[in-house]
């Protein structure tokens, strides 16, 4: 059994080993590519050449490995120098690790390590545990088999990747696999299906959703809010083109740095480079520099949730979480150095606010640069020294936990970002707020000093939720569908027991919208029971059913959602309450 002293993911890799040498007694004429440890378990790419291996053979991969396991067989550590583990691999027909070997060669290395275990000896770093009987029994277990192309590239060879998940014991492995079993049913794509909030047609194009009248109102309503946060601390809405030239993002320097995922645009009249925007940073540049500015003027904030656009690769994309088309509720602030203090503090307070809101607890991470990696960034390195301990400043003063992570910092400057999660635990990094040095000298920004000099002045980059499309398809999984009553598309459900209530029933449904309740009418010709349990589904937050009774009654009999038993409660009463529970955006029933 793995001791609490042993490190997860070496044993993550070293199963990744184990299936590898199961692979190989299975199919000895496959060929191997890379076998990485991952954040929750592990995979190996392999080519199976002509053999056919289907999800069906995972049980017998599974079963194999396990009698490797048993075996208590040892990890054996042994070096051949270049040349000699390339002479290896062109024996065995190894194509991927001769080409690994041969980079290797290019970049210096004179020996290359492998691991041996049982009859199988693999190209391998390491570490790994001790021996195969390490492994606890039941705390893996093989998932799915997917395309990878060789080295991510789409010019090379698909090959089929075998994936893993592991833990330490079987009990943390059953647990974490009641958590899948438990996100695949609250999966952002089946709920927005089943509750009508938005499609994607071949015909628009993938990437693209189209959300209808109900999924609107929940995208709606989370872009009002946001709204409302924004113009809380001082922030304006502006709007931006969609379709901008080439030089806007050459200034800002995300032409260099994403011009592959970005979508060019052709005018019929023009030979101008033009694309639509994957960012409004650079369109907010402009706005602040259409005329002069007085440091009395600072800090100035403007707020766009017009659409963005990235080319995503066709794989990549996935529901709502990855899209090509979506906004957020963006906004940037040029203010003077000695202002930055308090517009990140205000900054992170209406983000507390926002999770509150939505029930949903956080943390924040430090996002900083890659030192080793300058060349991804904007700047020199004393401009991000600087940036970084400021923010680092800002969250040791304000006593707000932290955690740091290198490589993580946008291509301007170190960040702020919000990592929520989720009611099954998932995080998820939604809000961000970003201090920015370089693009505002970049555009030549400036503004008046009191001694009437000019300076250039700090940008900060922030959202408070992100994209609202991404953070609808976070809800809906949060919330399993059930939306609190504020956001939810549907408020009030009124069904008809037979056809002479209809009238009724429209009258009532009347009477809320007038005071802006939501509500929907189920008169069709079904048994009551059928439509109680479509609302139930539905996770409609209340739901009337009005027959001879309801309609002689001077109070109504609600149903609340995820309850079986009904309260009677006068309708102004009712009205009130669904009000007060919208005014001030209640998260429970």
């Amino acid at each position: 059994m793995i001791k609490k002293d042993d490190n997860l993911e070496v044993a993550r890799h070293s199963l990744a080993h184990i299936m590898a040498a199961a692979v190989f007694e299975l199919w000895p004429n496959v060929r191997f590519a890379i076998g990485p440890a991952t954040e929750n378990g592990f995979y190996y790419d392999f080519d199976f050449g002509k053999d056919k291996v289907s999800e069906n053979d995972l049980i017998k991969i599974e079963k194999k490995m396990n009698h490797i396991i048993r075996r208590g067989l040892k990890f054996e550590k042994s070096e051949l120098s270049v040349e000699e583990a390339i002479n290896k691999e062109k024996k065995a027909k190894q194509l991927y690790k001769l080409e690994l070997i041969q980079d290797l060669k290019k970049g210096g290395e004179k020996k290359v390590c492998y691991y041996e275990l049982g009859n199988f000896k693999d190209l391998c770093r390491g570490p790994h545990i001790e021996s195969s009987g390490k492994i606890a029994k039941g705390s893996f277990k093989l998932t799915k088999l997917a395309g990878a192309y060789w080295r991510g590239d789409e010019k090379n060879k698909m090959l089929t990747r075998i994936y893993g998940v592991a833990f330490a014991s079987k009990k943390e492995l059953d647990e974490y696999l009641n958590m899948l079993a438990e996100a695949e049913r609250r999966d952002h794509r089946k709920i927005g299906k089943e509750q009508g909030l938005f499609i994607f047609s071949d015909l628009i194009g993938p990437g693209l959703p189209v959300y209808t009248d109900k999924g609107a109102i929940v995208r709606n309503e989370i872009i009002k809010y946001s709204n409302e946060l924004q113009r809380e601390i001082g922030y304006n809405e502006v709007h931006t083109p969609n379709i901008n030239k080439a030089e806007l993002f050459k200034i800002s320097g995300h032409y260099d740095k994403y011009k592959d995922d970005m979508f060019r645009v052709a005018s019929n009249y023009s030979d101008e480079e033009y694309y639509l925007k994957p960012m409004n940073c650079p369109h907010h540049t402009q706005l602040y520099g259409s005329r002069k500015r007085s440091y009395k003027e600072l800090p100035y904030r403007v707020s766009d949730f017009a659409n963005l656009y990235r080319d995503e690769k066709p794989g990549e994309l996935s529901g709502l979480s990855r899209l090509r088309c979506f906004s957020q509720d963006d906004g940037h602030c040029f203010c003077r150095e000695d202002q930055i203090k308090d517009e990140f503090v205000s900054v992170l307070g209406v983000i507390n606010k926002a999770m509150k809101t939505y029930n949903m607890e956080y943390e924040i991470r430090l996002s900083l640069w890659d030192p080793d990696n300058p060349d991804k960034y904007l700047g020199d390195a004393k401009v991000w020294e600087k940036s970084q301990k400021l923010l680092e400043d800002i969250l040791k003063e304000n006593k707000i936990s932290y955690r740091k992570k290198e490589g993580e910092a946008a291509i301007y400057g170190p960040k702020m970002d919000l990592i929520s999660k989720d009611s099954l635990g998932r995080e998820w990094q939604i809000s961000t707020i970003q201090l920015d040095f370089i693009m505002p000298e970049r555009f030549g920004l400036t503004y008046v000093n009191e001694e009437g000099k000019e300076e250039t002045p700090v940008m900060i980059h922030r959202a408070i939720v992100g994209s609202p499309e991404r953070f609808m398809g976070i809800l809906i999984e949060h919330y399993a569908g059930a939306f609190p009553v504020w956001l939810s598309p549907v408020q009030v459900k009124i069904i008809s027991v037979g056809e002479k209530h209809i009238d009724y029933c429209r009258k009532l449904a009347g009477e809320f919208a007038e005071n802006n309740v939501r509500v929907e009418i189920d008169d069709n010709n079904e048994t009551v029971g059928n439509k109680i349990r479509k609302a139930a589904g539905e996770k409609v937050p209340y739901v009337l059913v009005i027959g001879d009774r309801e309609m002689s009654s001077e109070k109504l009999a609600v149903r609340d959602r995820g309850k079986t038993k009904i309260r009677e409660i006068a309708k102004d009463k009712f009205v009130k309450e669904i009000e007060e529970k919208v005014k001030h955006r209640i998260f429970e029933l």
